[in-house]
């Protein structure tokens, strides 16, 4: 290869280096700040597609446009009625203004350092302010008719909600909002995902809540056991008006009878009162003696009339 073919060759390479160096592309996703030897330059460019920038010198800084979570390590936080609560927020944050971000938290890890700080530390703000019933109700709506529920809870008997969650964590956020402006930041929500009593006072309030779930079933029971009672005693009611209406027509059927029976006797003893005497006597004889009956009789008894007129 002759010296000019290698210079051109040389000469194609720097050139091709030196241009693909001055090129970059953005994604719709990104957003860009240019920087020269650590200074910005110019404003953030915010458009899609090929961009250039001189080469070796300026340094493309990538941004993402789109919405980022922000998740906050949970805070052991006092309420303004002396509870102590674990707390644990997220919200949703995206940069705004690339180029104030750049000097101020320079990437996205600063910036989430610094979300900690502020949203943490207004989320302390606010939850130290209010009772709370404040930060875990959102309003005075009444409980559904639960038949586990408390008296408590079935009277309405609960602290009155003011402000509410929805309420305090819009405080949280606009304060917090308000301040991450400056880093060229727009937070957008800011909840609280979760709510637990420090470990203290849960053992305590499941205490509370199991002798008040015992309570309920002992009430529970006692309601079960009168209405036991209560059936049991109309089941009595009922049976002995059944069997007293049975023993009414058992006694007027009995009474029947008797009429009936009494009625045929009449009318046999009018027939033949002598043989209607007979018959009675011998039925009389099987039902007071047998084989083991001792009596003593005078040969003149009536009793023996019969018997004593069979031998003549």
């Amino acid at each position: 290869m002759s010296i000019r073919a290698l210079a051109l060759t040389v000469l194609g390479l720097a050139v091709a280096v030196l241009g693909f160096s001055s090129l970059y592309t953005l994604d719709e996703n990104e957003q860009a700040v240019i920087t020269r030897f650590g200074q910005p330059r110019g404003n953030a460019v915010t458009e899609p597609g090929l961009h250039f920038k001189a080469p070796f010198a300026d340094t493309v800084n990538r941004f993402d446009k789109r919405w980022l979570d922000w998740r906050g390590d949970p805070n052991q936080i006092p309420t303004k009625d002396k509870k102590y609560i674990w707390v644990d927020t997220f919200g949703r944050w995206r940069i705004v203004d690339p180029l104030r971000f750049f000097q101020r938290l320079r990437d996205e890890r600063n910036a989430k350092s610094r979300l900690d700080d502020i949203i943490d530390g207004e989320t302390r703000n606010a939850i130290a302010s209010y009772a709370l019933i404040e930060a875990v109700r959102s309003s005075n709506r009444p409980f559904e008719d639960d038949e586990y529920a408390s008296d408590s809870e079935r009277g309405g008997t609960l602290e009155k909600v003011s402000l509410g969650r929805d309420k305090l964590t819009r405080q949280i956020r606009v304060r917090a909002a308000d301040i991450v402006k400056e880093f060229g930041v727009e937070l957008v929500d800011v909840q609280i995902r979760r709510i637990n009593y420090v470990d203290e006072v849960q053992v305590k309030v499941f205490e509370r809540m199991i002798s008040e779930r015992r309570r309920i079933a002992e009430r529970s029971r006692s309601e079960g056991m009168g209405r036991a009672a209560e059936i049991r005693g109309e089941r009595e009611r009922q049976l002995k008006e059944i069997r007293s209406e049975a023993y009414r027509k058992a006694q007027d059927v009995t009474g029947q009878g008797d009429a009936q029976a009494t009625k045929i006797y009449a009318e046999a003893f009018g027939r033949d009162p002598e043989f209607f005497q007979f018959l009675r006597t011998l039925e009389a004889y099987p039902q007071a003696v047998d084989g083991s009956t001792a009596m003593f009789l005078g040969t003149d008894s009536e009793f023996y009339r019969y018997l004593r007129s069979s031998k003549k």
